[in-house]
């Protein structure tokens, strides 16, 4: 079934696993969260549900804001995001999504908002290389430089790569598994790092790579000809 909950992220940290193998992992404050809106084939077109997310004063809606919110009996929200979920037909307005939705295993997508570096060069936005810092560079080691002929095409071509607005954008990682989820705190935490601050807003929802579950190790091949069957005596692995 599929699964979504909006959240903030916290911040990164580290745990140990059983094998006392170190786990980077991102904390995430996850939910609870209200559906505002269910959306439905007949009426809609397609099926999916509309989540609120964090408390927020009356005064800081605008009127739309209030009356849409006001319809689905729901107090407040300062967050609403839409979800297309394979089961939401079964959800209705005013259920609560918590973060025990998810648990220890689940592979998910994160979503958010990449932290912004500001008017940045074509060094460090795009990783061009520099000019030398030797002799004759001059003044202009991390310039662009020449962008093409002048006569033909007399233009720069679109999606040239150059200077400009670095981050602010969405961005998901996929295919993060969750470590641990924490239902008295609402805490979720995955593995890996995900985008934006700490205390960007972030979206979470069952990942839509196809998992691949193991069968075992490979062993070794009886087949002579393959080198996993080939036992090479000299080596500490090979010794009994």
């Amino acid at each position: 079934m599929e699964k979504a909950i909006i959240g903030k992220k916290v911040g990164m940290s580290q745990i140990f696993d059983a094998d006392g193998k170190v786990i980077p992992v991102t904390v995430i404050e996850a939910g609870p969260c209200v559906v505002v809106q269910k959306k439905t084939a007949e009426k809609d077109g397609y099926e999916a549900v509309q989540l609120g997310y964090e408390d927020v004063p009356e005064r800081k809606l605008t009127k739309p804001e209030k009356g849409h919110l006001d319809k689905a009996g729901v107090s407040p929200k300062k967050h609403l995001k839409e979800f297309k979920l394979n089961k939401a037909a079964e959800m209705n307005v005013g259920d609560v999504v918590k973060a025990d939705a998810f648990a220890e295993g689940d592979h998910v997508d994160v979503t958010g908002i990449s932290k912004g570096h500001g008017y940045a060069g074509v060094v460090k936005r795009h990783g061009n290389r520099t000019l030398k810092a030797t002799h004759g560079t001059g003044p202009v080691a991390r310039h662009q430089g020449s962008l093409g002929s002048g006569t033909d095409p007399s233009r720069i071509m679109k999606g040239t790569k150059g200077a400009g607005h670095m981050g602010v954008e969405q961005v998901t990682i996929m295919n993060l598994d969750v470590v641990k989820v924490d239902p008295e705190l609402n805490m979720i935490v995955v593995r890996g790092a995900v985008p934006g601050p700490k205390g960007g807003l972030v979206t979470i929802r069952s990942t839509a790579k196809t998992i691949i579950v193991k069968k075992g190790d490979a062993g070794i091949s009886a087949n002579p000809q393959k080198a996993s069957a080939r036992v090479n005596p000299q080596k500490a692995s090979a010794r009994r």
